[in-house]
C-alpha cells in the first residue's frame, strides 16, 4: 500500500476552508493516496481528520485595526505553527487565503526547511493594491493556485510566482448550478417577497453590519414592502447573528446548513450581502443583490492605495457594473432600501443585474472541477522535487 502524503495545510475563512476540502479529497483521488493533514483549518478539513493547532477563527480577522489589536498573539501564531509544520516533514504546505497569516507562515516554513514545496491557494489582491508584494512572494511561494480568470496574466507581468488558473469551486458546483435553474424557472410575483442578508462569516463583519442591515429593513417595511427575511449564516456566528438581530423590525429566520441556504437561495427574490465571496456565490444562483461593507478606521486611511475600481467580484468577473456596493459612509438605510427596491420589482434594474450576473457565469465556467485541477497541478509540484 502506497505511503500516505502529509500535506500542512493553513487556512483561516470558512471559503478557504470549504477550498482545502474538495482539493484535500482531489488529491487522494488522483493519487490514489491517502492524506494526512497537519496545520489549521476549520470544521470541512477537521472532517478530513485535521486536528487544529488553533481556533481558525483566531486568523479571520477584519481589517488593519483588528490585526494591529492582536499584532502579538499573531506573530506568536505565526511562529509556532511554522516551526509545527517543518517539524512535520510534510510534503507540501498548502496556504488557503488569510494572506496576512499565510504568507507569513509560509515564508518561515521556507527559512526552516527550504525542501518543502509551498502553494498558495488563492491569489492575494494584488491586482487591487501594492503590485509590489508579487515580485515579494517569489522566494518562498513555488506556486499559486488561481481562482480568478484574469490573475495568472497579473501575476506573469508583475514577475511573482508561477500562477496556475485553476477556476472556481462554485463555478461548477451544482447546487449552485442547481439554484440558477429554479431561479430561471421562479415568476416574480406582487405578494410578499423574499430577502436575504448575509452579513459575513466574521465577527468583525456581522457585528458592523447587523445595525445597518436592520435600519435598512426598518426602512423597506415604512415605505409599504411586505417580505420574509432568512438569514444564511456559518455555525460559528449564528448565535451572534440571533443576537444581533434582537433589535430589527422583522424577525428573521436563520438557517446554517448547506442544504437550507441553498433552498434560500434558490427561494430568494433579492439579497443585502457583505462584500466577498457570497457575492459570487449569489451571482452563480443568480440571486440580485446589492454589496455592503464597513472598514476600520485605519483601513479606511489606507484606501488610498486600492487601485482597483470594484471591490466586487462579479463586476470583476463582468468587467462591467452589475452589482451596486455601499461602503462606509454611502452605507445608508434610504440608498440601500431604494436599490433593494428596485431589485424586488419586475424593473429594468433588475433585468440589467440578471444579465450581468449570466456573463460571470459565462465567465466562470471550466470543463472540469477546480478542485480537480487545483489537485493536478499540486501533484506536479510534488513529482517535480
Amino acid at each position: 500500500m502506497a505511503k500516505p502524503l502529509r500535506i500542512a495545510i493553513v487556512s483561516g475563512e470558512e471559503s478557504g476552508d470549504l477550498l482545502g476540502f474538495d482539493l484535500v479529497r482531489a488529491i487522494e483521488r488522483q493519487s490514489g493516496r491517502q492524506v494526512e493533514l497537519v496545520g489549521v483549518g476549520g470544521r470541512h478539513l477537521q472532517s478530513l481528520g485535521l486536528k487544529p493547532m488553533f481556533d481558525p477563527g483566531d486568523i479571520a480577522l477584519m481589517g488593519v485595526s483588528a490585526v494591529v489589536r492582536d499584532l502579538p498573539r499573531l506573530v506568536y501564531r505565526i511562529g509556532t505553527t511554522a516551526r509545527a509544520i517543518a517539524d512535520a516533514k510534510p510534503d507540501c504546505l498548502i496556504t488557503i487565503d488569510s494572506p496576512a497569516f499565510t504568507l507569513r507562515v509560509a515564508k518561515k516554513v521556507r527559512a526552516l526547511d527550504p525542501a518543502i514545496p509551498i502553494v498558495k491557494y488563492v491569489c492575494p489582491s494584488v491586482w487591487a493594491w501594492n503590485p509590489g508584494r508579487a515580485p515579494a512572494m517569489r522566494p518562498y511561494i513555488d506556486r499559486i493556485l488561481c481562482i480568478l480568470p484574469f490573475e495568472e496574466k497579473v501575476l506573469e507581468d508583475l514577475k511573482g510566482p508561477m500562477g496556475i488558473y485553476v477556476g472556481h469551486r462554485l463555478a461548477s458546483d451544482p447546487d449552485l448550478l442547481g439554484a440558477a435553474e429554479q431561479q430561471r424557472s421562479r415568476v416574480l410575483g406582487e405578494g410578499e417577497k423574499t430577502l436575504l442578508v448575509l452579513p459575513g462569516s466574521r465577527r468583525g463583519e456581522v457585528r458592523s453590519l447587523m445595525k445597518p442591515f436592520g435600519e435598512t429593513l426598518k426602512l423597506l417595511q415604512e415605505r409599504g414592502n411586505t417580505f420574509k427575511v432568512v438569514i444564511p449564516t456559518v455555525p460559528h456566528v449564528a448565535p451572534l447573528v440571533a443576537e444581533e438581530a434582537r433589535s430589527w423590525p422583522v424577525e428573521p429566520v436563520i438557517v446554517s446548513g448547506p442544504e437550507e441556504k441553498l433552498k434560500a437561495f434558490a427561494q430568494a427574490d433579492a439579497a443585502m450581502a457583505a462584500s466577498g465571496t457570497v457575492l459570487l456565490e449569489l451571482a452563480l444562483a443568480r440571486v440580485p443583490m446589492v454589496s455592503c461593507y464597513k472598514t476600520d478606521l485605519l483601513m479606511s486611511a489606507v484606501t488610498r492605495l486600492i487601485t482597483i475600481w470594484t471591490a466586487a467580484l462579479p463586476n470583476l468577473i463582468a468587467d462591467r457594473l452589475v452589482v451596486q456596493e455601499f461602503i462606509n459612509e454611502f452605507l445608508r438605510p434610504g440608498l440601500v432600501a431604494r436599490q433593494l427596491e428596485a431589485l424586488l420589482g419586475d424593473t429594468q434594474a433588475r433585468g440589467w443585474q440578471l444579465a450581468g450576473l449570466d456573463i460571470v457565469a459565462e465567465r466562470m465556467r471550466t470543463e472540469r472541477p477546480s478542485s480537480e485541477v487545483a489537485a493536478e497541478a499540486v501533484l506536479e509540484l510534488l513529482q517535480e522535487r
